[in-house]
């Protein structure tokens, strides 16, 4: 069994939710080699997350950001954690309700998403910087 592992940096996005699937195959090329295995794709951030969804219609990912901010809007008198701005709570939030990782299956060399398939950042700060993600490959 081999494993192979990158820290990669993905340069700012802004706020909503961003199709990165390109990105991370461009970063991992070696999964080429696996016949059989799993890709683990893990954020280092808390007011950022991975999901993986719809990813031929861009307006399933503007849907997104839509409910997910009614479900935890900003600005809420109860939240004590406000010093880094009115989205920060809320980001926090978000992260852990999205998750901070996914795992896909390798199959013959390939990741195996469904035909509609693709990994989401999903970026939950106005202003957010640098996101560092994790990729592991393992598999023979």
């Amino acid at each position: 069994m081999q494993f192979i592992q990158k820290a990669i940096s993905l340069n700012p996005f802004q706020r909503g939710f961003h199709l990165i699937t390109p990105h991370v195959l461009r970063e991992i090329p070696e999964i080429s080699k696996i016949k059989i295995g799993q890709l683990q794709v893990f954020i280092k951030h808390t007011s950022a997350s991975l999901t993986i969804n719809e990813n031929a219609d861009p307006t399933v990912r503007l849907d997104f950001e839509s409910h997910i901010n009614k479900m935890v809007p900003e600005n809420q008198p109860y939240y004590n954690h406000t010093f880094e701005g009115s989205d920060d709570m809320p980001a926090h939030i978000k992260a852990s309700l999205m998750g901070v990782s996914v795992q896909i299956p390798i199959t013959n060399g390939k990741l195996n998403l469904g035909i509609w398939q693709g990994i989401y950042l999903c970026e939950h700060r106005n202003r957010a910087g640098r996101r560092q993600l994790v990729l592991t490959a393992f598999g023979n």
